[in-house]
């Protein structure tokens, strides 16, 4: 479980295919807090540390994650969030993010406003995800409040902060995002879908 509070960003250094699978090596200022087999959240995607070298750790993606997500498109060099778990009883600051990514969309537009930023979001709406005005959305798992919300498209607004110590400062038009919606709007969608 996460909040979507991105703690630091961390820099790929490997990417290495074995079979379906894809193993990740992150260079990061939190990998001396890592342990194996802990979940830590990549642009959103929960994966498990396998290994740790000095500054490095490595994760590994399954098929399935690959096919749902943009990591098949990471490079190295490339910058990612990274987000430990939460520990029980801490302040939720963003809001309950899972660590699974429904979907990618794609950065239709960046506008520059007086000291923040508007993105906005294109996702196939063929799979049956929905936002609402000022609800929850995760966004390469940053915990972000929905702005502008239609069928298949969002904006977000971006602090400085956020557009400072995220990986949004490298989106521009095109970018393809991992998205989680908000798992209590899952929920209350697939009970209505039930009750028809």
């Amino acid at each position: 479980m996460f909040t979507g509070i991105i703690e630091t960003l961390g820099k790929i250094t490997k990417i290495e295919k074995e079979q379906d699978n894809l193993h990740i090596t992150v260079n990061s200022e939190i990998t001396s807090e890592l342990k194996i087999d802990q979940s830590v959240a990549h642009n959103g995607i929960c994966l498990t540390v396998v290994a740790i070298e000095n500054d490095l750790y490595t994760v590994t993606a399954i098929n399935e994650t690959i096919k749902k997500t943009n990591i098949g498109s990471w490079q190295t060099g490339e910058f990612i969030n990274l987000e430990r778990a939460m520990k029980l009883g801490d302040r939720l600051d963003g809001h309950i993010v899972q660590g699974h990514v429904d979907q990618i969309a794609t950065c239709k537009k960046i506008e520059t406003e007086n000291g923040s930023w508007v993105f906005t979001f294109e996702y196939d709406k063929n799979l049956s995800n929905i936002t609402i005005e000022k609800g929850s959305i995760t966004v390469n798992g940053t915990s972000l409040t929905v702005v502008n919300s239609k069928e298949n498209e969002f904006s977000v607004a971006i602090i400085p902060y956020t557009f400072e110590h995220t990986n949004f400062k490298y989106f521009k038009t095109g970018t393809i995002v991992n998205l989680e919606f908000d798992v209590i709007g899952k929920y209350v969608k697939r009970i209505y879908e039930l009750q028809k």
